[in-house]
């Protein structure tokens, strides 16, 4: 028997006990489908979040109140903390000196702006900040200038906007020198941030910038905590820099050597290792679940193929009796058993990376295909085909073709 010859029969064999095949081929395709499907998903996000973590400036790091990943509710663990108000954080730029370039900032999303009869959607970020923001978040203006040291000082009335708000409340004109009304308060245009696209899911022109005395003015002090950026010289300075952003802090709150910090220092380096973190315990969850699944799957391939030997004994001892011999009888039914198992794998994986990918797109996280993924789980559905396919094989292959020929 040719090899071709031998994987003809097998398929035959299949496709003669479509449902055995069918459900068999299922616990395969369930295990492969919830490791590839994850791993889509994680490979996605991770990249998706790489990428979005450029607005950051180089060699920068952030202080905050808040974590910057928390899957719960942070005011549950961190609600009593302090919060960084303005004086604090001027203290803090004071005590750092000009060793780095230092921004404050902060946001509050959700708003309306409108000029006229246009006006944007409840989804507008209002950020009150100074004039180190654009190069913390590497922005850029298109047209006008930045915040001006002046501004913040003296709380003007003014601010830049993003590509998105002059795209719908300025459409064929010119925004500059006009008035937007946010949150019952008209700020004159100074300037147009160019256009940065998105970060995360999230639009990053979708934003005006005021002066942080204005904004802490309009929209309230009690219950406001700043976001403090520090972009360091160069990446050598950065760890010296961070240490002295440190103690600067801790002084500023008036911490005790012996008290913990009370808030939060991250950099891009620690976000992606926390984030990794994270996907790999999910990774770790997802394989653990499909070894159980595919060993499941293998307990069924099996079965099925001892259950097909058993019905075909009268066959294999005819085929002894016309010359078959051992390797082909055994190489028949192995072959058979990969072959079931490859066809799961398949299906596992197509509908593992069309799986992870929905979630991913859901999520507006890249859409990726694992390769490296793919190829492992057809080569371990390979493995459980030979693994749990052989011992059916070689009871076929040494079946006595005298007594194979008397079963009935």
């Amino acid at each position: 028997m040719n090899p071709s010859e031998i994987i003809r029969l097998a398929l035959s064999s299949l496709t003669a006990n479509k449902l055995r095949s069918i459900l068999t081929i299922l616990g395969i395709s369930i295990g492969i489908f919830s490791v590839i499907g994850v791993m889509t998903f994680i490979n996605g996000a991770r990249s998706s979040f790489e990428s979005g973590l450029s607005r950051l400036g180089a060699n920068s790091f952030q202080i905050q109140k808040f974590p910057a990943i928390n899957f719960s509710n942070p005011w549950l663990r961190y609600g009593n903390r302090r919060d960084i108000t303005l004086p604090m954080a001027e203290r803090f730029k004071t005590l750092m000196g000009e060793t780095a370039n230092i921004n404050v900032q902060i946001r509050q999303r959700g708003l309306v702006a409108t000029h006229g009869e246009f006006h944007t959607n409840p989804n507008t970020a209002m950020t009150g900040t100074d004039e180190n923001f654009l190069s913390a978040f590497n922005y850029d203006v298109a047209r006008g200038r930045n915040l001006s040291g002046e501004d913040v000082a003296l709380g003007r009335a003014v601010c830049l906007v993003g590509h998105d708000v002059v795209q719908k409340i300025f459409p064929g004109e010119d925004p500059m020198g006009k008035m937007v009304r946010v949150g019952g308060q008209n700020y004159e245009v100074v300037g147009v941030l160019a256009q940065k696209g998105t970060s995360l899911g999230e639009s990053q022109d979708n934003l005006i910038l005021m002066p942080i005395t204005r904004w802490l003015a309009v929209m309230g002090r009690n219950g406001r905590s700043i976001s403090i950026n520090i972009q360091a010289p160069d990446a050598k300075s950065m760890a010296a820099i961070q240490d002295q952003a440190i103690g600067a802090m801790r002084l500023v709150r008036g911490l005790d050597p012996e008290d913990p910090d009370d808030f939060e220092v991250f950099s891009n380096d620690s976000l992606v290792e926390t984030f990794n973190n994270i996907m790999g315990l999910i990774g770790v969850a997802s394989l653990a679940i499909s070894t159980v699944a595919l060993v499941g799957a293998g307990v069924g391939v099996m079965n099925i193929m001892l259950v097909s030997v058993t019905e075909r004994t009268k066959e294999i001892g005819i085929r002894k009796s016309l010359g078959a011999r051992k390797v082909n009888i055994l190489t028949q039914f192995l072959v058979e058993a990969v072959v079931l198992a490859l066809i799961g794998g398949l299906i596992g994986v197509a509908i593992g990376v069309a799986g992870g990918n929905a979630v991913a797109m859901a999520m507006n996280a890249d859409l990726v295909f694992p390769w490296g993924w793919a190829m492992g789980g057809m080569a371990v559905c390979g493995g459980i085909g030979v693994i749990f396919g052989f011992y059916p094989a070689w009871k076929a292959a040494s079946l006595d073709p005298i007594e194979a020929l008397r079963y009935e």
